[in-house]
């Protein structure tokens, strides 16, 4: 779903609309128009004007929207005071959802953030209906207005608590069985199954109704159904993802983008090595030196930048030398998620992977970091896209790994730990 346009911010989160909304409301207000026109027939002040029953029913429908956003607003504020960002919030075709930076660190305040929507929508649906005999006194609309948003919003606050993911009550049961067992990612999987229970009963009565020409009502729960597997399908994809972070290794992720240069080799040959190169795909290798077999350091191309071309000939390039250490480097038995975080905490675009001994053995970017983890998911992608994702140093597709890895970090998932560059022996 795309963000949409952006309305207002309302305690600095951005409100957006999604184009999908337009239509949801156009449906509601025709139902709300309906609702009045049968509702308001046999008042006492007779059948209004169609062009009344026509903005009653887009006030309502605008109105149950701000009942969603304060459904949402709901989640946000609460979200907010756990200490989690919240980037924005959409409404759309099937109501409204808010955009988090990440997960809620504990159980618990996942669970209060879950149940912080549903509450609003409750005690806005008791307090609409319990004023709606109040509102038909002041006028016979105002109360069927009163009393329908009230009921909606009972029927949105039920809705959402039935225990299945995406909705709030399918997080309401992952933070409980997450507080019971310890583990988050044990939460998400019986949520997930009762979401995909959900799912398919949904499709499967609005496919019933369908067929005894229930109309839209199927349709709805068709419509339902369709985006709760799909909701589904994405929390398991995020399982099937972190499993690969923790089970697949650096080594076997690694590629080998770095040459090897004698110690007592001239700077000229420095440079004829750079202009043989092809034409390169990213950053270029790195250039480890070595001296009878043991490694030295590194050298960069600053070195031919800052000397005169005079002395490329006499220079040699153990001269120029910096110390491996200088490189960001990583265990190769190190799990993927660590390469991950390590690369966003060293602000780099390449790891050294050392090998058992601590010598030099590959290195790791992220679109070879991001092509282990996807064919970990079973996922081949074709070479134009890895050759894009290599041309720019990213992961492929747009993977937000560090964003999972943070997630796992402050859910428990993974041992809280600071990752200090790996320092090959005798270069301490």
């Amino acid at each position: 779903m795309g963000e949409g346009w952006q309305l207002i911010k309302i305690r600095g989160i951005p409100l957006r609309i999604h184009p999908s909304w337009f239509l949801i409301l156009m449906v509601a207000t025709v139902a709300f128009q309906q609702h009045f026109r049968l509702n308001l027939a046999s008042s006492a002040s007779g059948d209004p004007a169609a062009v009344v029953l026509w903005a009653l029913g887009l006030v309502t429908a605008v109105l149950l929207f701000v009942s969603v956003l304060l459904h949402e607003l709901g989640h946000s504020l609460v979200a907010l005071s756990q200490g989690v960002q919240v980037k924005s919030i959409t409404l759309f075709l099937l109501g409204g959802v808010a955009s988090v930076e990440r997960e809620c660190s504990t159980a618990i305040g996942a669970l209060l953030v879950a149940a912080a929507g549903p509450a609003v929508s409750l005690v806005l649906g008791v307090s609409l209906l319990a004023s709606g005999h109040a509102a038909a006194h002041v006028a016979p609309w105002l109360g069927v207005m009163v009393t329908e948003l009230g009921s909606l919003n009972l029927v949105l606050a039920l809705f959402n608590l039935l225990p299945g993911l995406p909705l709030d009550g399918g997080l309401i049961v992952k933070a409980l069985v997450w507080q019971v067992s310890g583990s988050q990612r044990r939460g998400v999987e019986v949520a997930n199954a009762c979401g995909r229970l959900l799912a398919f009963f949904a499709i499967g009565l609005g496919v019933l109704l369908l067929l005894r020409g229930a109309g839209l009502g199927g349709a709805w729960l068709v419509l339902l159904g369709w985006f709760g597997l799909g909701a589904v399908r994405n929390q398991q994809q995020l399982l099937q993802l972190q499993s690969a972070l923790t089970s697949v290794t650096v080594k076997d992720a690694a590629g080998r983008r770095f040459r090897v240069l004698d110690s007592g080799a001239r700077l000229r040959e420095l440079s004829q090595l750079r202009l043989a190169e092809p034409s390169p795909t990213g950053a270029a290798d790195w250039l480890l030196v070595c001296d009878r077999g043991r490694w030295q350091g590194v050298i960069d191309d600053s070195t031919l930048q800052e000397l005169p071309v005079q002395r490329w000939d006499s220079d040699r390039v153990g001269d120029h030398l910096q110390p491996l250490s200088s490189l960001p480097c990583i265990d190769g038995d190190a799990p993927l998620w660590q390469a991950v975080q390590q690369l966003e905490q060293s602000n780099s675009s390449r790891l050294l992977v050392l090998s058992p001994a601590g010598l030099p053995s590959g290195t790791l970017e992220p679109p070879e970091l991001g092509e282990a983890v996807l064919a970990r998911l079973g996922v081949k992608l074709p070479d134009a896209l890895m050759q894009a994702a290599r041309r720019h140093n990213t992961y492929p597709l747009g993977l937000a790994l560090p964003q999972v890895v943070r997630g796992m970090l402050a859910s428990g998932e993974l041992p809280p730990t600071e990752l200090p560059p790996t320092v090959p022996p005798g270069q301490r």
